[in-house]
């Protein structure tokens, strides 16, 4: 019996409990939504610290002491830093248990472009040796580690990062450490961040990594569609995630699933599961505005991401991984979603990404498959898709229902398919023959 024909019963037969274990990934939201946010019987003003809001006073320090003195009322029922209208200049600080982070209508919490006032740390064990260059990486703006219950919230209030300096050092070298994020949290539970807009993050937006209970809604994140490897939402070997009414727009990911990066994600082994993704807007300029990997080396399964607007991104939705990744992107179900002005719609790529190092085990294969993409609709579509596997290990369990992509003018190829297997269900243009393998198989997956 040939492999391709071994390949195709597995495929099949697998179909049956496609989405058994997904239907929790899809309450994430709902159960998240009902925590109501921590009444804090405690409050100060950042001013009351010596900080000053004129754009241009250094007040790192007063948000530090401010957090230390608040870590007194953790025992106490929490309490609350209150930033007023104004530009407040700061470098990174740390937050605290039992924290809420509040900033008013017209106040912007500005990051320093000195990179002396971002204190330097260690790669995270799931990356190895850094994302953007070896050695060690910039502290977050406001990063919390080993955390529970904090609320970064407001009346709309702003975090401007000030990225355009970080990304003229990146493209032209000159970075000491691996770029920072605006905010980030490390194996942290019961996180809320919401109310908020965030500008010109230096990389990722929202980091949260090791993690879990995480509520992300309501925010506004927005960068220039030139800034490199810009990056939005990051669910990183986190569980239990929503992300929800919220509208992102980047220069590469809108939101990012990850899991650690080679024989260091492999060896960490931590995966990311159980997230809900729900009312976004979304846009990838030069990336995606979904994307799965490249970096998943601890795992992603169980993720429902659901009611999505996706418009002038270079792909829709993406799965990126390779040789060495090891691994699995599996049990994800995405449905409803619009697409517009998109260059390929649905990307699945198996020789994606770098290495960190030359260590990695090139016969660490990832596993792809048990994925629906249902009720997805765009126009202005170049491809509908580009899905390339790994010889060694087909992408299978692919299952397309109810698409319907409209094509630019002019385009010919509307997919282009190898190592990949699935069925698909009434879509147009009609896919490539890998996935018109059985008809039946999206009805039984659906029992």
């Amino acid at each position: 019996m040939s492999v391709a024909i071994i390949i195709l019963i597995l495929t099949l037969t697998s179909l049956i409990p496609i989405y058994a274990n997904i239907h929790g990934a899809g309450k994430i939201c709902d159960e998240l939504g009902r925590r109501s946010l921590s009444t804090r019987p405690h409050s100060v003003s950042i001013s009351e610290f010596g900080a000053v809001g004129d754009g241009k006073t250094l007040n790192t320090i007063a948000f530090q002491n401010a957090v230390f003195y608040l870590m007194s009322f953790a025992d106490k029922g929490g309490a609350q830093l209150y930033v007023p209208p104004g530009k407040w200049l700061t470098g990174s600080f740390s937050l605290t248990s039992h924290l809420t982070l509040f900033i008013e209508n017209g106040a912007v919490i500005v990051a320093s472009q000195d990179p002396a006032h971002w204190e330097g740390v260690d790669p995270l064990p799931s990356y190895g040796r850094g994302i953007d260059l070896p050695g060690k990486r910039y502290k977050s703006l406001i990063n919390g580690n080993m955390l529970h219950d904090v609320v970064v919230t407001g009346d709309n209030g702003t975090i401007d990062g000030q990225g355009l300096v970080w990304w003229d050092r990146l493209t032209s070298h000159s970075l000491k450490h691996s770029r920072p994020h605006l905010i980030e949290f490390i194996s942290s539970e019961n996180i809320i961040v919401s109310n908020l807009t965030f500008l010109n993050a230096p990389s990722y937006t929202i980091h949260s990594i090791y993690s879990s209970h995480v509520h992300i809604h309501k925010i506004l994140a927005h960068s220039s569609p030139e800034s490199p490897y810009t990056i939005g939402i990051v669910p990183d070997s986190s569980y239990n995630v929503c992300i929800q009414n919220s509208t992102i727009n980047v220069g590469y990911d809108a939101i990012a699933l990850k899991s650690g990066w080679d024989e260091y994600g492999i060896a960490y082994s931590r995966p990311t599961v159980n997230v809900h993704i729900r009312n976004v807007y979304l846009r990838g300029a030069y990336g995606s505005s979904i994307s799965f990997g490249s970096e998943m080396s601890g795992g992603i399964s169980n993720i429902v991401v659901d009611n999505g607007h996706i418009h002038n991104s270079l792909s829709g939705i993406a799965f990126r991984t390779t040789k060495g990744r090891g691994s699995y992107m599996k049990e994800i179900d995405i449905s409803n979603i619009d697409m517009s002005r998109i260059g390929t719609a649905i990307v699945a790529n198996g020789s994606f990404g770098s290495h960190p190092d030359d260590k990695y085990d090139a016969n660490a294969l990832p596993l792809v498959s048990h994925i629906r993409l249902n009720n997805i609709s765009g126009v202005n579509i170049g491809v509908a898709g580009k899905l390339f596997g790994i010889q060694e290990s087909p992408f299978s369990s692919l299952v397309l229902s109810n698409v319907s992509l409209s094509m630019n003018s002019g385009s010919t190829d509307s997919w282009q398919c190898d190592y990949v297997y699935g069925s698909s269900e009434s879509v147009i243009p009609e896919p490539c023959p890998e996935l018109r393998r059985d008809e039946d198989a999206y009805s039984r997956a659906s029992v």
